[in-house]
């Protein structure tokens, strides 16, 4: 039987349960009532930090609404360009023509890699930009005479996007379980997570003891592997997995000994999220950052305002397609490919990281947010707090699946938008939040916690919960 819509006088929840089907949800999950219902909340306004519901209620958004709001919502600054650039041009096709804003935005990015990775192809999502760094990888193969090596390499607990390309280097058992048969399987090595640290162990040890587990893997079977795809610094999707930067210097040294691609992904962590504008810079030899063969950016790009995402390649990936057959060229392609609009917010982006010396600023933040936290970190409940930059974890000792839920309910409840991970919380806050920002989001979260953790004592036996908020 068709689903009928609902009346336009019907309130904005009603009309989005009826017609909308949400992401990485149980729909069911949102047509519950009582405790164990999921809240949907129909957002009509954002402002700075700030969501407003339709009926006036405020939440702090901690998680920069996933993870790609950088300078706020409704930014003063990136608004005015976009009006701009409505005036001009909002889009054009990008095969055979070209504009000023994604010729501008190709050559900054560049710029901010030393001109190490002078080419960019464009898309729109984060899952998108795996794509096509796990198709330009395979085809610069082709292309050069090595046809057997089209298998990848992740790590452990890795996640680099939904669609089926991208779900074949994903270690995420949720994922994997739902959609496996759909995906050629990549070679899993282990997670250089620092939480995996035996006695005695640093964070840099751990990284070296899962590289030692890459290296194997590539003397045995590098002829077959085109590229080893990481997240730098942070598995995010995985669990907020923190590691040291030696894993990227040895990453960097394996691939280049066995002729293997490096892919950073760094659609959650680039643009200042660790601390760096891009997290790689941290993995230095003799002073200089290493560079990845292919770096995919995406979320922060444009601060949270519109779709796009990017693959930066070097020379070398890029003249190994130039050639008098279409064959041998790059056969990708979106519809709204290097967009005008989305290329003009992110130029806007780049423009207040320029300005504002935003890199430097949140130094100063994360320091104080750190400390705000530390009662969080203290909390008997909470193990492994851990923090890099502008990114904030800690896992929660709670049995019972249903914590996540009941611990984003009972924040939302007191103004905060908070989304855990499973048993881990995180926090992400866009880089303009005040110290009294902070403040309020540090101490309603451990509010949080401390009722989601009495409630879930009480009642152990709710079970009917998924296990995890699916990132």
């Amino acid at each position: 039987m068709p689903n009928a819509p609902l009346p336009a006088s019907a309130s904005l929840l009603d009309r989005s349960l009826a017609a909308v089907w949400h992401p990485c949800t149980q729909m069911r999950h949102h047509l519950e009532s009582g405790a164990n219902a999921l809240p949907l909340i129909p957002i009509v306004r954002g402002q700075g930090l700030w969501l407003y519901d339709d009926s006036g209620r405020r939440f702090l958004d901690g998680i920069s609404s996933w993870w790609v709001n950088l300078f706020g919502h409704g930014n003063p600054r990136i608004n005015a360009a976009l009006r701009d650039q409505l005036d001009k041009l909002e889009h054009v096709i990008l095969a055979g023509f070209t504009h000023e804003p994604v010729v501008e935005l190709s050559e900054r990015l560049s710029a901010l890699t030393g001109g190490a990775l002078g080419h960019a192809f464009y898309a729109s999502d984060g899952a998108s930009a795996t794509e096509i760094a796990l198709k330009m990888s395979y085809h610069y193969w082709q292309n050069t005479g090595h046809p057997a090596k089209r298998r990848y390499v992740c790590v452990a607990g890795s996640y680099h996007g939904e669609t089926v390309g991208a779900l074949a280097v994903t270690d995420v058992a949720l994922f994997k379980d739902a959609y496996g048969p759909l995906t050629h399987p990549a070679y899993v090595v282990p997670s250089p997570d620092a939480r995996l640290a035996q006695d005695g162990e640093s964070a840099a040890d751990v990284a070296r003891r899962a590289a030692r587990g890459l290296e194997a893997l590539l003397a045995e079977e590098h002829e077959h592997i085109a590229a080893l795809i990481v997240e730098p610094l942070i598995q995010c999707a995985g669990g907020m997995a923190m590691h040291d930067p030696e894993y990227l210097v040895q990453a960097r040294a394996l691939c280049d000994r066995y002729g293997v691609h490096l892919i950073c992904d760094e659609i959650a962590v680039g643009f200042g999220r660790t601390g760096t504008f891009f997290a790689h810079e941290q993995a230095v030899v003799d002073g200089v950052p290493i560079r990845p063969d292919f770096l995919c950016l995406s979320k922060g790009i444009t601060a949270g305002y519109l779709p796009l995402s990017v693959v930066l390649s070097s020379d070398a990936i890029y003249q190994a397609f130039l050639d008098e057959r279409l064959a041998r060229g790059f056969l990708h392609s979106h519809s709204y490919t290097g967009n005008p609009l989305a290329c003009r917010a992110a130029l806007a982006t780049l423009d207040i990281f320029a300005g504002d010396d935003v890199i430097a600023a949140n130094r100063a933040t994360a320091a104080a947010f750190s400390e705000l936290l530390r009662p969080l970190a203290e909390h008997p409940r909470v193990r492994h707090f851990r923090q890099r930059g502008m990114i904030w974890a800690a896992d929660v000792d709670a049995a019972d699946p249903s914590f996540g839920r009941r611990f984003y309910r009972e924040a939302l409840a007191r103004e905060v938008l908070l989304r855990p991970l499973g048993n881990t919380l995180y926090f992400m806050p866009p880089y303009i939040a005040t110290e009294a920002d902070l403040a309020f989001l540090a101490e309603r979260a451990l509010q949080a916690l401390d009722a989601a953790l009495a409630a879930g004592d009480a009642a152990p036996s709710e079970t009917t919960a998924s296990p995890v908020f699916a990132a």
